[in-house]
């Protein structure tokens, strides 16, 4: 008990002291762990107060992730009114689930209470409908209604992303009235850029960024400031295609329109950072076959479960890539120099692919691969492998020759690995090209169909030239 007495106290000398939970590098220190660990222990609540209020969401959630399972439902319970639940937003999907089950609905509903409407609706849409009704109970019924109507927009829809909290006003105001207003109004949104001019019905008229706002004299009507061309999105318009926009227009905000263009809420460049992070995550993992919920929190079951499938169907891919090799079964026994190089021509195609490939998805995914420039890539693609697919079969031509001490085989591998290249650069790009046509995601699918072309192409180009060089049978 002395020992957990005294964690507890470094715990708050440690707050008081303002030392940093992170080492230089960034990483989390395991000795703030520790006395964390130990004041949750000793259930010394007002140490741990101090620690929470003086964290940002983001390392309240690197320390909830860095806890041991079970100390981390102790801490939310033992900081209370103090716990920010946005942190939770900041851990695992994983981690996030097991903690909000062993909540009891009141605790959640009234963290959830504190929270902007978009964090709220993160907390919420991965929990079953029937959670997510438990704990909708339990709020005041103009927050339900708010946080039900964003919950019932498509997952990755603006409707979703968007918070709720906005400031709008007539627009017969002035711009000392709108000042008046947000300075009157007690509950405006945390963080806000600018204000939107709205009618009698809640149409959206056009926006006043705050630095024109406060330029401008207090007797000017809003109208004249009004920018009625200002960018906005749909409910149900994609994320991706939102997080673009931001992009390329260099916003900070948007207002969000429902069907019959009244304003409903904002999205702001916070919220698209995290769908950028979260699109190349997931593109990421894709290509890796992995899938986009894998977390490291996950179990080794559930990480196995989920690749399992992929690696079933590269299983069979490689059957039919290995089956040319079948084909030419008498000429490998003859020369057993083309069994040792064949994977050579094979692999070499295969991460030519891979290059081409990447390159490929991502111009898809951020709309600069399109109808208009398409043939010119393909051009250049297939230059690329036909010059790498030269420089390479010098290579391996003189390392072959070298290797084995027959001239030809250097003829034969130089010619396959040009071949192979040239059909792993038009792979790479033909063929995410296609998915993208069909409406199939290019990056979950692209990585097996390109290797499977390659292996075929190159064990097929190798053996087949050498067949006929050699004149085996």
């Amino acid at each position: 008990m002395d020992e957990h007495m005294d964690g507890a106290a470094s715990a708050e000398t440690l707050v008081l002291d303002h030392v940093p939970m992170r080492n230089e590098d960034g990483e989390i220190r395991q000795e703030f762990v520790d006395e964390i660990a130990h004041a949750i222990e000793a259930a010394d609540s007002a140490a741990l107060r101090a620690c929470v209020a003086d964290l940002h969401e983001a390392d309240l959630g690197d320390l909830i992730a860095a806890l041991a399972p079970e100390n981390r439902v102790r801490l939310v319970e033992l900081t209370g009114a103090d716990f920010d639940f946005s942190a939770l937003n900041e851990v695992d999907e994983t981690v996030r689930e097991e903690i909000l089950d062993e909540l009891p609905p009141e605790t959640v509903a009234e963290g959830v209470r504190e929270l902007e409407s978009d964090d709220a609706v993160e907390l919420l849409e991965t929990l079953d409908e029937e959670e997510q009704e438990e704990i909708l109970e339990k709020l005041p019924l103009q927050e339900r209604v708010a946080l039900e109507r964003s919950l019932l927009y498509p997952e990755n829809s603006a409707g979703r992303r968007m918070q709720t909290e906005f400031i709008a006003v007539p627009q017969d105001f002035t711009v000392g009235q709108a000042i008046d207003y947000m300075r009157d109004t007690p509950d405006l949104p945390d963080r806000f850029y600018e204000i939107y001019v709205v009618d009698k019905d809640q149409h959206w008229l056009g926006a006043v960024a705050l630095d024109v706002l406060l330029r401008a004299r207090r007797p000017v009507p809003l109208t004249e400031l009004t920018d009625e061309d200002r960018r906005r999105v749909s409910v149900l318009e994609d994320q991706e295609e939102v997080a673009r926009m931001f992009g390329k227009y260099n916003l900070v905000a948007a207002p969000v329109l429902d069907t019959q263009d009244r304003l409903v809420g904002v999205i702001t460049v916070d919220d698209v950072v995290d769908v950028i992070e979260e699109e190349a995550d997931e593109d990421l993992k894709a290509l890796g076959g992995v899938t986009s919920d894998e977390e490291l929190s996950d179990t080794f079951l559930t990480i196995a479960r989920g690749r399992f499938n992929w690696l079933l169907i590269n299983l069979a891919t490689a059957f039919l890539a290995s089956s040319v090799l079948g084909l030419f079964e008498g000429q490998l026994e003859q020369m057993v120099a083309l069994a040792v190089l064949a994977p050579i021509v094979a692999s070499q195609g295969g991460n030519a692919a891979t290059q081409t490939m990447t390159v490929a998805v991502r111009a898809l995914a951020t709309r600069e691969l399109g109808a208009s420039n398409a043939w010119r890539v393909i051009v250049r693609e297939t230059l690329v492998g036909l010059v790498n697919g030269i420089g390479f079969a010098v290579i391996t031509g003189i390392a072959a020759v070298a290797w084995f001490k027959i001239p030809g085989l250097g003829i034969v591998i130089g010619l396959a690995m040009i071949c192979n290249l040239i059909a792993g650069a038009l792979g790479g790009i033909l063929i995410p090209m296609a998915l993208e046509r069909v409406r199939a995601d290019p990056a979950v699918a692209s990585g097996t169909f390109v290797t499977t072309v390659t292996d075929v192409v190159g064990f097929f180009s190798f053996l087949g030239i050498a067949t006929l060089w050699f004149g085996l049978k």
